[in-house]
């Protein structure tokens, strides 16, 4: 990945955001009090808690998330385009979604963090912030704050200011990081049922189990491919499998499961997954 060289003073964001996107790392801006912008209405004013799956029931008629680390994006005429271009104008920082660019940002907010961290962990590249460092690391894994005093991990369904490309090389997500969590890794569903849908009666089209195999194999790579706006992909895969499978009663649970560990593994949390499910099937009637 290449590296933008410096960060522009606030008004010259855009291009460095462009800039980020074109190598691969999806952006997006922050306002003051490093808080994302919301983009449509109803999210205005941190209607929606500033949190994509904080979004209420009814408040928000966007077709995906419309700001937050979900809403992060490489793509150039999105970020060009409005309402993003308004944001841009207004924004204090370029934030990018590190999980959603392969990576995982251990934020040590003081210098006993920091002074842990260069005792513990391996040395990658660091960036240096206005109270301690972000450490680098090639990697994705869920994000925790807290994970001990001054330590958070922020890659997966998170976001991390853009402050520069920093010093040293990058080196591979150790076991050492991956093991600063505290709670553990949730199973598929976090304890939730979320199951198939009973037969509507409609006509069974899976002439062979290779066809809904096939569907459920491409639904798995479409979110494990995603780069950028998880949340969107996962809701837009369940409402296309479904759509296919969800009438004849030929998708069972661990069809389900299967969608729901591939969602789980980009970064989406077990409660988003089931909220996504039952809102694809409300939207379908199934």
């Amino acid at each position: 990945m290449t590296q933008p060289t410096d960060v522009p003073r606030v008004g010259g964001l855009l291009p460095l955001a462009l800039e980020l996107a074109g190598a691969g790392v999806p952006v997006l801006p922050l306002r003051a009090g490093k808080l994302p912008f919301g983009n449509c209405p109803a999210c205005a004013g941190s209607a929606c808690g500033d949190r994509p799956h904080m979004k209420r029931a009814g408040t928000c008629a966007c077709p995906a998330p419309c700001h937050g680390w979900a809403a992060a994006t490489t793509d150039a005429a999105v970020l060009a385009s409005l309402p993003w271009a308004g944001a841009w104008r207004e924004a204090r920082a370029v934030a990018y979604h590190p999980g959603g660019a392969g990576l995982t940002v251990v934020d040590l907010d003081n210098a006993n963090a920091v002074t842990w961290a260069r005792e513990s962990l391996p040395a990658t590249r660091t960036v240096a912030t206005t109270r301690g460092e972000h450490w680098i690391y090639l990697g994705v894994m869920r994000s925790t704050n807290a994970v001990r005093p001054g330590v958070d991990i922020k890659s997966s369904m998170s976001y991390a200011r853009w402050l520069g490309p920093g010093t040293g090389t990058m080196t591979d997500l150790p076991d050492t990081v991956r093991a600063l969590p505290v709670k553990e890794r949730p199973t598929p569903h976090g304890g939730v049922v979320a199951s198939a849908p009973a037969p509507t009666g409609g006509a069974c089209c899976h002439r062979t189990p290779a066809y809904l195999e096939r569907g459920i194999s491409m639904a798995e790579g479409r979110i494990t491919e995603a780069r950028s706006a998880i949340h969107a992909t996962v809701y837009r895969t369940f409402l296309a499998v479904l759509s296919t499978h969800g009438r004849c009663g030929c998708l069972t649970d661990a069809h389900v499961t299967r969608l729901f560990t591939a969602a789980q593994a980009k970064g989406e949390s077990p409660r988003h997954c089931t909220i996504a499910w039952a809102n694809a099937r409300t939207a379908l009637g199934v």
